[in-house]
């Protein structure tokens, strides 16, 4: 299925008051003082990656694209701002007609990142790049830290099936953006519908325990279900006793049954019992499925059960662990006036401890070994080396404050398929590690 973008709405028109006050003080500052329009380029990146994680995932950047297009200021907000003295009136004239015209390059969605990696770069002035940080951090962080996850859960799961299920244990909105990022991370299907409008990622879902207890028997139940949705249907069995439900869910539906659900129990040993319970009765192509409370961690324990998909909520949509990338947004380079022929100054922020960043624009590119593996993101801000010239990272994405790098979602998907697969294997390791590649400056 192609889950292109369909451009359905699922948010808000704007997002120019996703940001904090002081990105808007330091534009006044700026306007009031002549520097607001110093060309500046800035870099989002991370400085580590969350502990014990081996690779990073971009995801996200076609979330960016919309908000930077969606990024303005209507009458009401500005009254809200005038209101609220946040800003003076001329900064005030200057929101009214903001719209970024600047350039953006960045990883392409899907592909991985290390510490140092610059995953997206903002060029124009001064002003208008700093005026998108917090949103472009919002999305990022977030939809890294799911995607991160989703691709470890992934991975886990050997090529066997992965249902998103963690709507309700997030905010609504968040719930959509989960679900697009778990797709890039290698998730098939989302039971959000909202998601499913939104990206044309595939829905799936049928019944609750709730669907159970309404009726007067497991038996009527699962009769219910099968007239309504037919034989290839998914039954929930662990509502009072397994073996007797599939029992039922065999007698009811036929050894044609789609799947049997299990939300609970020991689910190794269960789904042992119910594959072996489901062969016996001639239900050979009957599918089981699992769901409560999985990470990871609980994936790769069960993969030695006959299980066929895996369903994971409240784990994935909070990063499992990690619910954000830690990344910043750091002006790296900057002139002293708007003329492009103006040099540009590497700038940076010196620090003791870890918040120290590097300046410079920076061009990056992955190393490969004799074999076509990995071996390191190299970072430059000079001259990209000739072996380098090919296996650069940074794409187009926003030219003269118009987008150029539109994709369908299922391109993210399959490259981030391609970069883990181009990874050293020790980065599929679950146990806790070192970051698989290094990150060498030039």
């Amino acid at each position: 299925m192609n889950s292109a973008d369909l451009g359905r709405r699922v948010g808000v028109p704007s997002t120019a008051l996703f940001t904090d006050q002081y990105e808007l003080t330091m534009v006044q500052a700026a306007l009031k003082a002549g520097t607001a329009d110093r060309r500046s380029v800035f870099e989002a990146f991370t400085r580590r990656l969350p502990e014990g994680r081996r690779y990073g995932v971009v995801a996200g950047i076609g979330r960016v694209l919309d908000a930077v297009e969606n990024f303005h200021f209507d009458d009401e907000m500005l009254a809200f701002l005038r209101d609220q003295n946040v800003v003076d009136g001329p900064t005030l004239d200057y929101l009214a007609d903001y719209r970024f015209s600047g350039d953006i390059w960045g990883y392409p969605e899907g592909e991985v990142y290390f510490p140092g990696s610059p995953v997206l770069r903002v060029e124009g002035s001064f002003a208008e790049c700093v005026l998108l940080e917090t949103v472009i951090l919002s999305i990022l962080n977030h939809d890294s830290a799911i995607a991160a996850a989703a691709s470890r859960m992934s991975a886990a799961a050997g090529g066997r099936g992965l249902i998103e299920m963690g709507a309700r244990r997030t905010h609504e909105l968040s719930a959509v953006a989960s679900a697009r990022a778990a797709y890039i991370g290698g998730f098939d299907t989302t039971s959000d519908l909202a998601a499913g409008f939104r990206y044309n990622i595939p829905t799936v879902g049928t019944s609750a325990h709730a669907f159970t207890l309404l009726h007067d028997s497991e038996r009527d139940a699962f009769r219910a279900q099968v007239d309504s949705l037919g034989r290839d249907t998914t039954l929930l069995v662990d509502t009072y006793d397994v073996t007797a439900a599939v029992r039922t869910a065999v007698e009811v539906a036929g050894t044609e049954l789609g799947a049997v659900r299990i939300d609970s129990g020991d689910l190794l040993l269960v789904a042992h019992r119910v594959r072996q319970q489901l062969d016996e009765l001639g239900a050979t192509g009957t599918k089981i499925v699992v769901t409560s409370d999985l990470d990871e961690y609980a994936i790769a324990s069960l993969a030695a059960a006959p299980v066929d998909a895996y369903g994971v909520g409240t784990q994935l949509v909070t990063g499992s662990g990690h619910p954000t990338c830690s990344m910043v947004y750091k002006l790296v380079a900057r002139a002293s006036s708007a003329d492009p022929a103006d040099e540009l100054r590497p700038v940076a922020k010196k620090s003791m401890g870890a918040k120290s960043s590097k300046g410079g624009r920076k061009w990056a590119a992955r190393r490969l070994d004799e074999d076509g593996v990995a071996e390191a993101e190299v970072i430059g801000t000079g001259p990209v080396p000739a072996e380098l010239a090919g296996r650069q990272l940074l794409v187009e994405l926003v030219r003269g404050g118009e987008v150029v790098a539109r994709e369908p979602l299922d391109a993210a998907r399959e490259r981030h398929i391609a970069a883990r697969a181009g990874l050293p294997m020790s980065a599929m390791q679950l146990s806790r590690g070192e970051p698989v590649l290094p990150t060498e400056y030039v």
